[in-house]
C-alpha cells in the first residue's frame, strides 16, 4: 500500500515537472532584411539586425530572495540614501544599519552625480548629507533611533534573514574622473633674425 502511494506521488511529480520547466520561454526580437520587426520563439537568422532576447514567464509570481514583508515595504516605501564622497562615518553607519536590516536601497552620491545633487536639494532643501528618504518621508542626518523608527513605520523588518544577500538595490555611481586642466597655449615662436 505504501509503495503504491509512493510510486503514485513520484509519477505525479514527474508529470508536473515539464510544466514548471515550460513556464518560462525565450522570445527573440529582430529586424529582418526588409526592415520588418519580427518576434519569435526561434533565434534570429544571421543577417538580422537589432536583435534582442527576453525570457518571459507564465505570469506566475517570480520567486524572490527577499522576505515578503520587505518586498511589500519596498513597493510602498522605497528607500533612497543620499551620500557624498566626503560623508565619512555617518554614511558608513547608515549603510551598515540598512544592510544589517536587509533593506534594499538606492544610494545616490550628490557630489559625483549632478542629478542626485538636484534631487537631494529638492527633497531636503540643502546638500547636507546623509539624508534618508523612505517613501515620502525625509530624514536629515544620521540618528540611528530616528532611522530605525522610520523604517519600522514603513514596514521593513528589523533584521535580515540568515544568509540573505546584501539587498542594496542600486549601487552608487562610480566617481567621475576630474577634468584635466586645459594646457596653456604656447606663444608663437619669434622669427629667426635675417643674416646681414
Amino acid at each position: 500500500m505504501y509503495a503504491k502511494r509512493l510510486l503514485s506521488c513520484i509519477a505525479a511529480a514527474l508529470l508536473a515537472a515539464p510544466t514548471f520547466v515550460c513556464a518560462q520561454q525565450t522570445i527573440y526580437k529582430w529586424v529582418d532584411k526588409d526592415g520588418k520587426t519580427v518576434f519569435s520563439d526561434s533565434p534570429p537568422p544571421k543577417d538580422a539586425t537589432s536583435t534582442s532576447q527576453r525570457t518571459v514567464s507564465s505570469g506566475a509570481p517570480s520567486a524572490s530572495s527577499l522576505p515578503y514583508a520587505t518586498q511589500m515595504a519596498m513597493e510602498r516605501n522605497p528607500v533612497t540614501f543620499y551620500t557624498s564622497t566626503d560623508c565619512g562615518s555617518f554614511c558608513d553607519r547608515g549603510r551598515t544599519l540598512l544592510s544589517q536590516r536587509g533593506i534594499p536601497y538606492s544610494e545616490r552620491n550628490a557630489t559625483t552625480d549632478p542629478g542626485a545633487g538636484a534631487a537631494l536639494e529638492k527633497v531636503a532643501g540643502s546638500l547636507i548629507v546623509p539624508v534618508l528618504v523612505i517613501g515620502g518621508s525625509t530624514i536629515k542626518g544620521f540618528d540611528e533611533s530616528q532611522w530605525t523608527s522610520a523604517l519600522d513605520g514603513a514596514g521593513y523588518p528589523r533584521t535580515a534573514l540568515p544568509n540573505q544577500v546584501n539587498p542594496r538595490a542600486t549601487p552608487p555611481a562610480p566617481p567621475k574622473p576630474a577634468p584635466k586642466p586645459a594646457e596653456p597655449e604656447a606663444a608663437p615662436a619669434e622669427p629667426a633674425p635675417e643674416p646681414k
